[in-house]
């Protein structure tokens, strides 16, 4: 049988907080019928409304989730509410019925039908995309260069078209990729100290065309690099296929949900026991289907796993795949740095990679302190500190009580978002 999870393990698969406390007001033994469990899922039937039971199941390797409610979060509160149930030890093993089993075969059919060889490009498609890429970037470059020769007064009373257009064309193109970040930029001439950031995403851009434009000269990794950033992607089975493997146990250390241009996009950070390595695990979801299982649940923050991921090429390997999986998951805190660890990592990545917008950092042993302006810092033993870019402090001013906390989150050009944080010896707390 496997192991029981907790019930914050439980309770951290919540899609809001609205269907956690829903959750706990359906996880009552005597709302449920025909409750079960093995090795692999737990199912059950809850009195609902209509005239007959919701029928909800669990995958419990993935983990995955069905339920015959109407429900549109994922998992539903029936799904949460049944594994809360079998957490505390009130689901009994028994055989699978016939329901549940049905659903996890096909689960395990489809599993099997993945995987295939990747498929054959057509040379002269390729060919004609490379062209059309080559045009686009080509005008991204005079683009660019219009906008430095005019001055960039002019930026901090444009219309939003003036980068809109521009990102428009480089989808054209198909060099999609590259469209978000020219968007990013009407937002720089309302922050303070705007040109010299507006100037340095220029320059940033600039670099990336000219090296794409010389793509022919640079190391493998550096043009696997710059091809990513312009648009062109890696298929999965490529990757899991030859991608660089390595296997530790991976801290599950933080997850973050964004949407953008009608896709929902999730970001899951992890850093290896071991190695020490940090690896991202990114997953997508078109609108309406995040409720439908398409965004990956199966990485539970505060968890560990002790897997093989397969990393996407690159200067600096940073994206992922769980490739395989040796055991179930289980609890515990990531090992971290200290300030100055932590920001000599993102120096030597950000000289593999220079267009690197976020790296994770997972520091030990921090406390929140003030600086004279008044902004939150994650201060170490040392002294050394970082800036914190959030909108609402008190949760974490809450947890942390003024004692040290293992803190995580993303680093970007704003300061540190903290996403979770743990006390010594206690589970996580997500922000």
């Amino acid at each position: 049988m496997s192991d029981r999870w907790e019930r914050g393990r439980v309770l951290g698969l919540a899609p809001d907080a609205a269907a956690a406390k829903a959750a706990g007001g359906v996880a009552a033994a005597a709302s449920w019928a025909g409750t079960g469990c093995d090795e692999g899922a737990v199912w059950g039937e809850c009195r609902g409304s209509g005239a007959n039971p919701y029928r909800t199941c669990a995958d419990l390797a993935e983990p995955a989730f069905r339920c015959t409610c109407p429900s549109r979060k994922f998992p539903c509160k029936h799904a949460l509410a049944l594994l809360l149930l079998w957490s505390e030890g009130a689901v009994e093993p028994g055989p699978r019925p016939g329901w549940a089993a049905e659903w996890m075969e096909r689960r395990h059919d489809r599993d099997e039908r993945r995987a295939p060889a990747a498929r054959a490009r057509d040379p002269k498609t390729a060919e004609r995309r490379e062209r059309r890429v080559d045009d686009g970037l080509a005008d991204l470059d005079q683009w660019l260069r219009d906008q430095v020769a005019h001055g960039l007064a002019q930026a901090e009373q444009a219309p939003y078209r003036l980068w809109d257009d521009a990102a428009r064309r480089l989808v054209d193109a198909q060099a999609a990729a590259l469209s978000g970040p020219v968007r990013g930029l009407a937002a720089i001439p309302r922050r303070p100290g705007w040109p010299g950031r507006l100037l340095e995403e220029y320059a940033l851009l600039r670099l990336l065309v000219r090296a794409y434009q010389r793509r022919d000269e640079l190391p493998p990794e550096l043009r696997d690099t710059v091809r990513a950033r312009v648009g062109f992607t890696v298929a999965q089975e490529e990757v899991l296929a030859a991608g660089e493997r390595v296997r530790d146990t991976w801290s599950v250390t933080g997850s973050r949900d964004s949407a953008q241009d009608q896709l929902t996009t999730r970001r899951v950070w992890l850093r290896g026991r071991r190695t020490g390595r940090p690896a991202l695990v990114l997953s997508f979801a078109a609108p309406g289907a995040a409720s439908g299982g398409r965004l990956d649940n199966s990485l539970v923050v505060g968890t560990e796993i002790d897997a093989e991921l397969a990393f996407y090429p690159g200067a600096q390997p940073l994206r992922a795949l769980v490739a395989d999986r040796y055991g179930p998951a289980g609890e515990g805190a990531p090992e971290g740095t200290d300030v100055r660890g932590f920001l000599g990592e993102h120096a030597a990545a950000l000289a593999r990679d220079p267009w690197l917008d976020s790296w994770p950092a997972t520091l030990t042993a921090v406390r929140l302190g003030r600086a004279e302006g008044g902004d939150l810092h994650a201060v170490d033993g040392a002294g050394d500190a970082l800036p914190l870019r959030l909108t609402d402090p008190w949760r974490l001013l809450a947890v942390s009580g003024g004692g040290p906390v293992t803190l995580s989150g993303e680093w970007g050009a704003g300061g540190l978002r903290p996403l979770t944080v743990w006390q010594p010896d206690e589970g996580p707390v997500i922000l």
